[in-house]
């Protein structure tokens, strides 16, 4: 099993005496992830817990933090209280008074914590200020393009630690390269990123997979981390969600829509980007201000679960995929001036970003055009089809 990128960023603070905590959707690949981190530490003084196991809960209940160290060092044999003792612990949702364990254990011993947990929706109250300063925390993402190509041996591990954009503005892509990965764009554009799913052959048991993705979803994350008396509320909502992807949201037609109040659109609209199920893009604005949902571009995190959830058409599915990609090098925000004049994505604040199907010049030209109205530094067309004819041309296989 190859390993995330995640890995290779995350295992340098294995020493630091900070805990490590990696969030992300369900089946992304946390629990692998932290396993390889496991392994990684050639030290015997680790020890490994799910949350997702009652007897594991058990060991963490105890009010008295200095007997549950006891118990720890314990089990891994530790000959003494200066001697290091690695804790992983999986599924920490199950459990969040675990929390002042961990900051206990941090401020008193010498006790490194690598744990995992389903949702930032939950985990944003579950770390509290009081642990400022003793955590590193990571989002792991569904793949990549690039690691779904790592993942399939088509390109090597050199390729997906760089994390510069393959603008290839000054070298052209000719149109052999641009084939060579067309095939698996369109595999990955159908069916996203989660690890199964990629490793999988079988078209079909690959639509199990995400289906089955989809309904553990409901069965664990929304009775687990949420209070809302109606599942079916937000699921039509999720439904509705689908076929305004790449489109900005407005709260007053869901809660019309949906006949609900406003509020609980806000609540559920919440929750589903704290679990990582959805993201926004806010508008473009050089001016530090408060931002709100309504008027943001909705899109979903993975290409796989919005195919399963609704019937898109191309163009958009395309931008999703596109802005997920973009996602991984830094902010992005969209850029809309009264409905007139819009620009699909900006990055940093810096470089903007046209998603098309198939580019023209024309669509160059007036990205050019308004980039330089609001002084952004450079743009680009990112073309699904093959375009010869426009100069700052990414295709979005080689992003």
């Amino acid at each position: 099993m190859k390993k995330r990128v995640l890995f290779y960023k995350i295992k340098k603070y294995l020493e630091h005496k900070n805990a490590l905590v990696i969030v992300g959707m369900r089946q992304v690949g946390k629990t692998t992830l932290m396993q390889a981190l496991f392994k990684e530490i050639s030290s015997s003084k680790k020890l490994w817990f799910d949350l997702d196991n009652p007897l594991d809960q058990k060991i963490f209940e105890n009010e008295d933090y200095e007997s549950i160290y006891e118990i720890l060092a314990e089990q891994a044999r530790l000959s003494s209280k200066k001697e290091r003792l690695y804790v992983f612990i999986d599924e920490m949702q199950n459990f969040p008074e675990i929390t002042k364990i961990i900051k206990f254990l941090i401020d008193h011993y010498k006790v490194k914590f690598v744990v995992t947990g389903s949702s930032a929706f939950y985990l944003k109250n579950l770390f509290p200020e009081s642990l400022s300063g003793r955590k590193f925390l990571y989002k792991l993402d569904p793949l990549s393009f690039k690691e779904f190509l790592y993942f399939r041996g088509l390109v090597s591990l050199k390729d997906i630690l760089n994390k510069k954009i393959d603008y290839t503005i000054d070298k052209k892509i000719d149109f052999v390269r641009f084939k060579k990965r067309e095939v698996e764009y369109e595999e990955y554009l159908r069916f996203g990123g989660f690890p199964e799913v990629v490793l999988t052959k079988n078209i079909d048991t690959k639509k199990e997979i995400l289906k089955n993705i989809f309904a553990s979803f409901f069965e664990k994350d929304l009775v687990l981390l949420s209070d809302f008396s109606d599942i079916r509320e937000i699921r039509d909502l999720i439904l509705l969600l689908a076929p305004r992807v790449g489109s900005r949201i407005s709260i007053s037609k869901l809660a019309s829509e949906l006949r609900i109040n406003r509020p609980k659109v806000y609540s559920y609209l919440e929750f589903l980007e704290g679990i990582f199920f959805i993201r926004f893009l806010s508008k473009f604005s050089n001016n530090i201000g408060r931002s709100i949902v309504g008027g943001k571009k909705i899109y979903f995190a993975d290409t796989g679960i919005l195919n399963v959830v609704g019937n898109v058409n191309d163009a958009q599915l395309l931008e999703n995929a596109v802005v997920n990609q973009l996602g991984q090098y830094g902010e992005l925000s969209f850029y809309n001036k009264r409905n007139t004049s819009e620009i699909d994505v900006i990055l940093d604040k810096k470089k903007c970003f046209e998603i098309k199907l198939t580019g023209t010049q024309s669509d160059e030209r007036r990205l050019q055009k308004i980039a330089k109205s609001i002084k952004l530094q450079e743009a680009f067309i990112v073309s699904k089809n093959f375009r010869e004819d426009i100069v700052n041309v990414i295709y979005p296989q080689f992003l």
